[in-house]
This record gives C-alpha cells, sequence and structure tokens, in this order.
C-alpha cells in the first residue's frame, strides 16, 4: 500500500515537473517570430498565398518521385532474382522496365524534362 501511494506521489510529482518545463520553454520559443511563422517551400508567409506556381517544377517534381519509387520496387526484386532464378520474376522485371523507358521517352519528347526553354 506505501509503495503505491509512493510510486504514485513520484509520477504525479514528475508529470507536474515535466508540465511545468514545457511550459517555460513553450513561452520562451512563442518570443522566437522566425520560428513561429510557417515556411512552405520557400512562398514567403508574409505576401499572398495565391500566387502562380510553375507547373514544370510539378512535373519535374512528379517524375522524379515516379522514379524513385522504381528503385524501392526494383532493388528486392533484383535481390530475389540473384538468389533463385525465376523466368516470372524477369519477365515481371523487364516489363515493369519497358513501361518506365517509354513513359521516360514520352516524358521527353513532350519536353516535361527541359528546364530551361
Amino acid at each position: 500500500m506505501l509503495s503505491t501511494v509512493l510510486s504514485s506521489t513520484i509520477a504525479i510529482i514528475l508529470s507536474v515537473v515535466v508540465m511545468s518545463l514545457g511550459w517555460v520553454l513553450s513561452k520562451r520559443a512563442l518570443e522566437d517570430r522566425e520560428k513561429s511563422s510557417p515556411f512552405e517551400c520557400g512562398f514567403d508567409p508574409i505576401k499572398s498565398a495565391r500566387l502562380p506556381f510553375s507547373l514544370r517544377f510539378f512535373l519535374l517534381a512528379i517524375i522524379f518521385l515516379i522514379f524513385d519509387v522504381e528503385i524501392v520496387l526494383l532493388l528486392p526484386a533484383l535481390v530475389s532474382l540473384l538468389s533463385t532464378f525465376s523466368m516470372n520474376l524477369l519477365i515481371g522485371i523487364s516489363l515493369f522496365l519497358l513501361i518506365l523507358i517509354v513513359g521516360l521517352f514520352h516524358e521527353w519528347n513532350e519536353g516535361s524534362l527541359d528546364w530551361a526553354q
């Protein structure tokens, strides 16, 4: 009974100390204007949020994400292919790469990969 009361008292005191410390530190952080202002992708938070966004930058970022996900999907398949050879896995990897290469050539011919016009 005594140990339960003692551990509960310690837990309450520790909780109050941590909450007080967080409150004191948050007051100091509120005074810093730079840290409290929102910062998103280099846009100035003071100006209007309805500024035109570069569609070419967005398309290039999407292409980068697609090829980044491609690496995540291909690496485990290649490791599996090296450990045990499977014709079905080889055909699947080849088909996946063929689709990505056709998509890359389409983007290239469309001009989406050219950053400067």
